[in-house]
């Protein structure tokens, strides 16, 4: 059992649940765009839309936009300093089909146009859950370096990718794959036991058939 699960993250208060954990889902969210966004559309479900106003879950899951972690004393004044920034956001409840009781929907826009979609769910203690990306499946925690690569669903992508991976000497702890149907988009969840090098992931990014390659490793700045 690792310490933070008896004791919980340094943070902010008044949750780790709703707040610890909101900021990491909105800090995550920013290193899978790659840059902060200019425009957020947040989704509230759940108890995350019952009880966020009174937890600060928004304030939460803009500061981890705006790139702060679960112990800045600035997560409160978030909104002010997104509006600061010239980040448009909009917070607003909804509901998500079989979701967890703690999750957002984030639709996140960069300054260069790109979109992108990630519903993640607070499990308790500041630990979270990337359940969907673009609306591909995709169950990962953030806490290992991750590589989430969106590929062609043919066979041998897999075994090239995993090539480069064991020519480089980079350890997997888990694989994980995802479709939206046979022969069309899939999403390759990587986990590995250390940091991954970029000509590494440039690498797996040239293969035939990759169409994006997004490492996220959440103790690099």
């Amino acid at each position: 059992m690792n310490i933070f699960d008896v004791m919980g993250p340094v943070m902010v208060g008044p949750s780790s649940s709703h707040t610890a954990g909101a900021v990491r889902i909105g800090l995550v969210a920013r290193r899978l765009l790659g840059e902060q966004p200019v425009r957020a559309d947040i989704l509230l479900h759940g108890s995350f839309a019952a009880t966020g106003a009174g937890h600060g879950t928004d304030r939460a899951i803009v500061a981890g936009l705006l790139g702060m972690h679960t112990d800045d004393a600035a997560i409160p004044a978030s909104l002010r300093l997104a509006k600061e920034r010239g980040m448009d956001v909009n917070v607003h409840a909804g509901e998500l089909q079989n979701a967890h009781p703690n999750t957002a929907l984030l639709t996140i826009t960069g300054a260069g146009g790109r979109t992108i979609a990630v519903s993640a769910s607070s499990l308790g203690g500041g630990r979270i859950r990337v359940n969907a990306i673009d609306g591909l499946e995709a169950a990962f925690s953030g806490e290992l370096p991750t590589l989430i690569i969106r590929n062609e669903d043919r066979p041998g992508i897999l075994s090239e990718i995993t090539r480069v991976l064991s020519e480089e000497n980079a350890n997997i702890a888990t694989v994980q794959l995802y479709r939206d149907r046979r022969g069309g988009l899939a999403v390759t969840v990587i986990e590995c036991d250390g940091p991954l090098e970029p000509a590494l992931r440039r690498e797996i990014s040239a293969l035939d058939g990759v169409v994006r390659c997004t490492y996220l490793n959440m103790e690099e700045d």
